[in-house]
């Protein structure tokens, strides 16, 4: 019986000592990345006269380093002492920062690009790192319950942030945007110190060519297990969806609804408030709803959702429907997060988690590169009509695995 086995007994959630920290810790970093986000959103916009290409290559800076480093990071996180990377990475996060600071004071402000660019590829480090961590702390029951107080989290700040990084930048300026976020990446790491300790020890006597074994192994567990392989799936079709529909979302406010590209920030508090109660309800039931279900309602949402924003004009219409897309957004990642953990053993966990995502991210990263070239081929309402197909698409691949039981040991996770 392993130590995750062990935590079962736990009286409440709350008390939990590994998720305190970890929602401190993450509280922190939202704050440094949400005004990080419009900082560098409005800078360009500025300097570019809203160039939509411009515009996309952000969203691109900030995942393409996921989809490149999310193998690496995932098997590494399998094989080092989980609570040392996520503070080292956080350490060298406020570190580049304060360096891409300097450049940007001394005239190149094409380098805002990489602050979005280092802290991504640090995060496919840290990312798997707190995955493996809570599957070992928290009880295998409260493991959805768990997601949903993060989902709720994230929910928070899509309120919270835009409002956040709209002042810090309208007020203050890029420069201090960038030092804000380097304060509350050291911040966070003397947060995770305060992490319980645990057993997870690193592989410290791997034989030459182990790294290339484990890696290699990510990709075969999740290949073998069916879940897991309709999750992939169901990854890529998803992250071309929001790829496309993330990077024209301020095109949604200048050209379908007539706003300033400030009025981007009501848009994304609408959805974060109904994220926030969705979320809400979500943990409620979380016990009772299949987490394939859950993805599958989720998705279906958002596939009606994201043709009626691609073809409104009226406001009060395409505020209604971010509304409803948002009450229902906490499906998916509650969902997808579940799975992951619930269809993963604890020594694995780091490594499908390494290989599904950037199934996502490098979809995402695909669809945001084209979304330029795309906007300049078809009207807003034919390509979200494409990114509502493949939503629904999307829902239809969960059809095949809804009444699959995640198994009752997690290394069983290899159905045959």
């Amino acid at each position: 019986m392993n130590r995750h086995e062990k935590s079962t007994n736990a009286p409440s959630l709350l008390r939990n000592r590994f998720l305190q920290t970890i929602l401190l810790s993450s509280v922190l970093l939202q704050i440094g990345i949400w005004v990080r986000n419009f900082a560098i959103l409005l800078y360009v916009a500025d300097r570019t006269n809203n160039d939509p290409y411009a515009i996309s290559l952000i969203s691109v800076a900030e995942f393409a380093p996921i989809f490149v480093f999310s193998f690496i990071g995932g098997t590494f996180a399998d094989r080092w002492r989980p609570k040392r990377t996520m503070i080292w990475c956080d350490l060298l996060s406020a570190v580049s920062v304060f360096a891409v600071l300097l450049t940007v004071h001394y005239g190149s402000w094409h380098s805002v690009y990489l602050v979005a660019f280092i802290s991504a590829i640090l995060s496919q480090f840290s990312q798997p790192s707190s995955m493996r961590l809570f599957k070992y702390h928290v009880a295998e029951e409260q493991l959805q319950q768990g997601m949903a107080l993060f989902q709720s989290l994230m929910a928070i700040f899509m309120v919270l942030g835009p409002m956040l990084g709209t002042f810090v930048y309208s007020t203050f300026g890029l420069e201090t945007s960038i030092a804000i976020m380097g304060v509350v990446f050291l911040l966070s790491a003397l947060v995770l110190i305060r992490l319980p300790e645990d057993n997870l020890k690193p592989k410290t006597d791997a034989a030459k060519g182990q790294f290339r074994k484990e890696f290699i192994e990510g990709f075969r567990y999740v290949w073998n297990s069916k879940v897991l392989r309709m999750l992939g799936l169901a990854f890529i079709l998803a992250g071309l969806a929001v790829g496309v529909a993330q990077a024209l979302n301020l095109f949604i406010v200048t050209e379908r609804l007539g706003k300033s590209k400030e009025f981007l920030q009501y848009l994304l508090m609408v959805n974060g408030a109904a994220m926030l109660i969705g979320g809400g309800v979500v943990a409620v039931f979380a016990k009772r709803v299949p987490p394939q279900l859950l993805l599958a309602i989720g998705m279906l949402a958002g596939a009606v959702c994201t043709v009626i924003v691609g073809y409104s004009t009226s406001v009060p219409l395409t505020l209604t429907v971010q509304f409803l897309n948002g009450l229902v957004f906490p499906c998916i990642h509650i969902g997808i997060s579940t799975m992951i953990l619930k269809w993963s053993h604890t020594s694995i966990v780091g490594r499908v988690n390494g290989v599904l995502n950037p199934m996502f991210v490098g979809m995402m990263v695909v669809s945001m590169s084209f979304a330029g070239a795309l906007k300049d081929a078809f009207s807003l309402g034919t390509i979200y009509s494409g990114a509502g197909l493949l939503f629904f698409l999307g829902a239809l691949v969960m059809v095949p695995i809804m009444n699959q039981k995640a198994p009752d040991h997690a290394y069983a996770a290899q159905e045959t």
